[in-house]
């Protein structure tokens, strides 16, 4: 198939289009380079990609054993809640932090490759699923241990990780563009993302804000991480959480697609 992207009798807004469906159909590419990132990062390594359950597993077992105490919590329902929201939430921050170096990190491959630039941003998205597939193996085992089997509600979860790759991949082309441009937007972000994981309902409960429990429906990434909590621990998720996923990818996209369309054919002039 050949598509021209840049010839000139065409408007900026169908050549974004072509080059995101060109990418979403060069799947084949990006799923083999992503899995080429994680084979290359694990490399003659005895466990290899497994080192990232292995280290999961020893993250939650520690962490659930001093919050828990902490707060106070039965292990039975706090082991199970901490898995997800950890393995969700490291999921989210590769996808905050590596979004931002989504081309830079890429740039020879982009100056000397003609390929669609969605590739970059798929490819990435791609390689952190994985990882993501791999972390949730503890809750799998924790879900276990703990006798909990979410039935057929648990079904839902698929929904929301699906929402949440789509949320992905305009954060990701967002980002990556911004930090393109403004080298020291990285940075600023990577501060924000500490920020967000204290505010946001990971290590602890959204009960054990009492009264003040409304404050953390204002958080987004407390929505798009219950869409696949809630229906692993075995409850469908609040209405308003999935209009608030859907509703900001709609958004993202809009705004994502339009920045794409006009600073499209600068991502490689900034590199």
């Amino acid at each position: 198939m050949s598509v021209v992207f840049d010839s000139g009798d065409r408007s900026e807004i169908a050549r974004a289009r072509d080059d995101l469906a060109e990418g979403l159909k060069r799947w084949t590419l990006w799923s083999t380079l992503g899995w080429h990132d994680i084979r290359k990062r694990y490399r003659r390594s005895v466990l290899g990609p497994f080192w990232l359950t292995l280290s999961m597993a020893v993250l939650v077992g520690s962490l659930g054993l001093v919050y828990g105490t902490l707060f106070q919590l039965d292990l039975q329902n706090y082991l199970p809640f901490l898995s997800i929201s950890l393995a969700t939430w490291t999921l989210i921050a590769a996808i905050l932090n590596e979004g931002c170096m989504s081309f830079v990190e890429l740039e020879a491959l982009i100056k000397n490759v003609r390929i669609p630039m969605s590739v970059h941003v798929l490819r990435i998205l791609w390689r952190n699923l994985i990882i993501y597939a791999h972390n949730i193996v503890i809750f799998a085992v924790v879900a276990v241990i703990f006798g909990i089997w979410p039935g057929a509600v648990g079904l839902l979860a698929f929904l929301g990780v699906g929402l949440l790759a789509v949320n992905a991949l305009w954060v990701m082309l967002l980002f990556g563009m911004i930090c393109t441009r403004f080298r020291d937007v990285p940075l600023i972000i990577a501060s924000v993302i500490q920020l967000l994981f204290f505010v946001t309902p990971v290590m602890w409960k959204p009960e054990l804000m009492g009264a003040r429990r409304g404050l953390v429906v204002l958080n987004p990434l407390y929505h798009v991480i219950e869409l696949i909590r809630a229906p692993l621990l075995g409850s469908a998720p609040d209405w308003k959480s999935w209009v608030v996923v859907i509703l900001l990818a709609l958004a993202g996209w809009t705004f994502t697609f339009l920045c794409y369309a006009r600073f499209r054919k600068r991502i490689a002039y900034w590199l």
